[in-house]
């Protein structure tokens, strides 16, 4: 049994296994075991494959395959044959879910079709009766993408494209409005003219069966005469026809049916770049296009509404825009939407710093990098989380970070960032590692944010004035506390069916990768002992050096069998340093706000220190008039004693005791709700522990925390026994 600690204590600390006690995890097929019941993401419903809405509107542009199909099933899958219906669409949903798996792509009623005719023969009736009426109730069409490294490129091109196209009709009807009656002036104008006429023009005018019967000549020779002599100034036609070309030949947009132009004719520009230093170079090119159609667009407007004076704007538009284009007139044109790995990042507070109007999408791959120093150290997506943290720094620039698994969810801070009037930056880790083992992107990605390898926040500059408005990491998993926790059920040697509550931590998201398998170690299920510790109980008790305990983690192997693998010291380390960074995340976010409890704790000192000076008083106001002895004083201040000691014992209470500060109690019930024996009312109906043993700790902990003044005190477990203890210890420390 020493030998056996004493190996395992020297692999967590040096990484040798002395003695070959220990088994190497490389070729072992391990997954953490909380994966146990995901081996086939095929067989569960869940947010992807996607399916990209062409027409949809902001929230639907794109919607999960389940999604869809639980509202067509709530249309169709009704009657007697109901249950018939709905047992063939899932079955061809599940299908489709494989095909997309595999790579297939294409539009929703392709793979709707070819899924059915993997599933069954054309001559089965029912099954063909089911695919009509699956089809009739879905409605919609449109690409179907599953979770894998192009996803967040496709995923936010689509959404883009919404808001490119939404922007596109609103200037293209304002554009063949200022057309129209630009052109209208120049053509009333033509009309009174000697050209607009003559006689040609005139007989041009009438049709040819009618031609016959007038006399143009005549005809002119009146309507010139008579018609008053006011031609429009040669300085507002040339403005005017200059107007007209630059309007109808802008490439900004696609040309539309009333600009006068094909598509041909004027090309529009591309704001797509898989770059940000093409993308600058592209908008420096731009800019003086983009200013001189801003400008013509400013000027039409007024010329259009009869309202442009030369003597007044004349002036103004000539030095048009020498500062740069306002927000306003930025907003009329389309953002640059640059979508870049990780070796690209460089350049994109460089291109936000020169006024770029873009959307950039950084996507990482590989979160554990090698460290740039070269030691053991694991790089932890570097680049994209310091390019996050300055982006936020600027404080004007929107910033969403999120894994790949986690966009369904986030499609409305994805729609927020896109709509932004400014720059934005999205962070995006999309699980598509080359190194890890058998997982999926989507269950890799899922499991960097759990572990708070990548976590999901959102800084959105329009949303308030303070960084409690602007600041939000309320979408990871268990978001106050260190881990998320799950619980994991399983049968043992003795077929006896167990559960337990599991932390996954960064450890867990690291296992996941083959390129780290060094740092790990089955053991035997024959020296399983005492002295293993899991990680999580590791990581919080904080230990360094040498332990009597060494920390493992609860893996499966390819047949679901659970086993206990040892962890290099290096890992935890690593992990500590990640829930570090976590909580900084979380304070930023107003989770564990260190000032905020420094704040309480003060006035909740300030108080006490109140509430004994008041009963002192109390005690002094209460002596009867001309006690003057010595007796009669001690007499008075023993009778009222409950008043001036109340406080002082509350102070030299064990602080393992669960108490609460009755005086300050207001009556809210939120307390007695979760368990009316074990927190009662006294006569002033105000709050007190009357039963600590009438409940659990898990209910002290929840009534402090519901507590809308902050006066309960969870003290220590009294049942040692008690499940997720660890959890609720570390929630409790808030309220010591």
């Amino acid at each position: 049994m020493q030998a056996e600690l004493q190996a395992h204590i020297v692999f967590h600390l040096t990484g040798k296994s002395p003695g070959g006690n220990l088994d190497s995890v490389g070729e072992l097929g391990l997954r953490p075991a909380l994966f146990a019941g995901y081996r086939d993401l095929t067989e569960l419903r869940y947010d992807f494959p996607l399916v990209l809405i062409a027409d949809g509107a902001d929230e639907t542009a794109a919607q999960s395959l389940s999604g869809l199909f639980d509202r067509a099933l709530h249309e169709v899958a009704e009657g007697a044959d109901g249950d018939r219906v709905r047992k063939h669409a899932l079955r061809i949903e599940q299908e489709i879910r494989a095909l997309s798996a595999q790579g297939a792509g294409g539009p929703l009623s392709v793979l709707l079709d070819t899924a059915a005719s993997r599933l069954s023969r054309h001559n089965d009736e029912l099954f063909q009766d089911s695919l009509r009426r699956l089809h009739a109730a879905l409605k919609v069409d449109g690409e179907v993408i599953d979770c894998d490294q192009a996803m967040p490129f496709r995923l936010f091109h689509h959404i883009w494209k919404i808001f490119l196209d939404r922007k596109a009709r609103r200037f293209g009807e304002d554009i063949d409005k200022l057309i129209m009656k630009l052109s209208d002036v120049l053509a009333a104008d033509f009309v009174r003219s000697e050209a607009g006429l003559s006689a040609e023009m005139l007989k041009a005018a009438v049709g040819a069966s009618q031609q016959a019967a007038f006399d143009f000549d005549a005809m002119s020779r009146l309507l010139g005469d008579a018609l008053p002599k006011t031609p429009l100034p040669e300085t507002r036609r040339g403005r005017i026809q200059w107007l007209l070309s630059v309007l109808k030949s802008q490439r900004f947009f696609a040309a539309s049916s009333g600009s006068g132009k094909s598509v041909e004719d004027a090309k529009p520009y591309d704001f797509i770049f898989a770059s940000c230093a093409e993308a600058l170079e592209a908008y420096r090119e731009r800019l003086p296009a983009m200013t001189e159609l801003a400008k013509a667009v400013a000027i039409a407007e007024l010329e259009s509404e009869g309202r442009y004076d030369s003597s007044k704007h004349d002036l103004f538009f000539e030095g048009f825009a020498a500062g740069g284009l306002d927000p306003d007139e930025l907003a009329r044109f389309p953002d640059y939407l640059i979508c870049i790995r990780t070796d690209d990042i460089p350049d994109v507070l460089k291109a936000f710093a020169a006024g770029l109007p873009a959307k950039v999408l950084v996507q990482t791959d590989d979160l554990l990098e090698p460290s740039p120093i070269g030691c053991e150290h694991i790089a932890f997506a570097l680049g994209s989380k310091q390019l996050a943290g300055a982006a936020i720094g600027h404080s004007a620039f929107y910033v969403m970070q999120s894994s790949s698994s986690n966009l369904f969810q986030l499609r409305e801070q994805i729609f927020r960032g896109l709509a932004y009037p400014g720059p934005a930056l999205f962070s995006v880790f999309s699980g598509a590692t080359a190194n890890v083992t058998d997982l999926p992107p989507y269950l890799t990605a899922a499991a960097a944010m759990e572990s708070r390898a990548f976590p999901a926040f959102t800084y959105d500059p329009s949303a308030g004035p303070d960084l409690a408005s602007r600041f939000h990491v309320n979408d990871n998993p268990d978001a106050d506390l260190d881990w998320p926790a799950q619980s994991l059920a399983y049968e043992d040697q003795e077929h006896q069916r167990l559960s337990e509550r599991l932390e996954f931590t960064l450890v867990d998201f690291v296992a996941c990768d083959r390129r780290y398998a060094r740092y790990f170690a089955r053991v035997p299920r024959a020296k399983w002992n005492g002295s293993m510790a899991p990680v999580s109980e590791f990581l919080a008790a904080k230990s360094n050096g040498l332990s009597e305990k060494v920390p493992y983690l609860l893996m499966v192997d390819r047949n679901n069998v659970l086993q206990k693998v040892i962890v290099d010291d290096r890992l935890i380390r690593e992990a500590r340093h990640c829930a570090d960074m976590w909580r900084s995340l979380q304070e930023l976010g107003g989770i564990h706000n260190s000032h905020a409890a420094r704040l309480l704790a003060q006035e909740r000192k300030a108080w006490l220190e109140q509430s004994q000076r008041d009963a002192e008083s109390r005690v002094k106001d209460q002596s009867p008039a001309g006690a003057t002895s010595v007796a009669a004083t001690a007499a008075t201040t023993a009778a009222a004693a409950p008043a001036a000691v109340a406080e002082p014992a509350e102070a030299e209470r064990s602080s393992d005791d669960p108490y609460i500060e009755t005086a300050r109690c207001t009556s809210c019930n939120e307390c007695t709700q979760i368990n009316d024996k074990m927190f009662a009312y006294d006569a002033n109906k105000q709050a007190s522990i009357v039963n600590p043993d009438a409940g659990t700790y898990r209910q002290l902990v929840e009534a402090a925390e519901s507590c809308q003044v902050s006066i309960i005190h969870p003290g220590k477990p009294r049942n040692p026994n008690e499940p997720g203890l660890d959890e609720l210890t570390k929630r409790a420390e808030l309220f010591l």
